[in-house]
Formats: C-alpha cells, sequence, structure tokens
C-alpha cells in the first residue's frame, strides 16, 4: 500500500506526508511542470502540463490497495475502478455507492455553464477542512491496515 497524491492545486500535501510517515507509507506525489515540490524523502514524478496527463500517470500506478488523495471525481472513479481508495483535500471517501451522483452531479454543473449559467465556486479553504481531512486520512489508514 502507498498514498499517491494528485498534487496539482492540493493544500494538503504535507498533512498527506505527516499521516504517512506515523503509519510508514511509501508517499508518491505526482504533479506538472506548473508546481513544485521539494519534500525530502518523498517520490516526486513531475508530468508535462496537458489535459489530465497526471491523471492518466497517476491511474496507471494505483494497484489495488492503494490509497489517493485527488479533488478529481473522475480520477476518484477510475482509482476506485482498480480497487484503490480516494480521499478528497477535505476528507469526502469516495465510495462506489457515491462516486455516480458526484459525476452526475458534475455532469449537470457543466451543462448549466456552457448554456451561460452560474455555479457557485467552492467555498473558501478552512482549518476545519484541514483537520477532517486528516481525521478521515487517518481512519482509513487505520482500516486498511487492519484488513
Amino acid at each position: 500500500m502507498k498514498i499517491l497524491i494528485d498534487a496539482d492545486g492540493c493544500p494538503v500535501v504535507d498533512i498527506t506526508i505527516d499521516v504517512a510517515k506515523m503509519f510508514n507509507i511509501d508517499v508518491l506525489i505526482m504533479c506538472d511542470t506548473s508546481h513544485v515540490f521539494n519534500k525530502p524523502g518523498i517520490e516526486t514524478i513531475v508530468l508535462s502540463k496537458g489535459a489530465d496527463s497526471v491523471d492518466f500517470a497517476l491511474v496507471n500506478k494505483v494497484v489495488k490497495g492503494d490509497i489517493i488523495v485527488t479533488q478529481d471525481y473522475g480520477l476518484a472513479a477510475m482509482v476506485l475502478s482498480k480497487g484503490g481508495h480516494p480521499i478528497s483535500q477535505n476528507g469526502k471517501i469516495y465510495t462506489n455507492e457515491n462516486i455516480d451522483q458526484l459525476l452526475f452531479n458534475r455532469h449537470i454543473s457543466k451543462k448549466i455553464r456552457k448554456s451561460g449559467g452560474k455555479m457557485r465556486g467552492p467555498k473558501k479553504r478552512q482549518k476545519e477542512d484541514d483537520i477532517l481531512f486528516e481525521k478521515n486520512l487517518i481512519q482509513l489508514c487505520e482500516k486498511l491496515i487492519i484488513n
């Protein structure tokens, strides 16, 4: 088991690394050339910019049982199909039970925007988001290590 981070715009890289160290789990950071990460002892793969280049490279690295940190529902769906355990930067654990509704909502929002409608953007990140992410990542690690 390892933790892979879709690190493009990810605000919880350091929290993820700290939790991984608690459980002695390897971490792989994946990002495009717009981002620079230099975390000692942590493998980082930098890919060229391009639509979903990081997502496709990441899903190709996933093996059953891995944890993936991403806010991308499409990537989360692909990870679930490979037996991985995706979690959002806000601590939402994506499952086979909730992913279809999330993808559907994303589809509807995209249709509204394409037709000229306005959608609210995400709310500003709060300290509570970091706390919830860390709590849920720890619980996910514990659950996977026990099983």
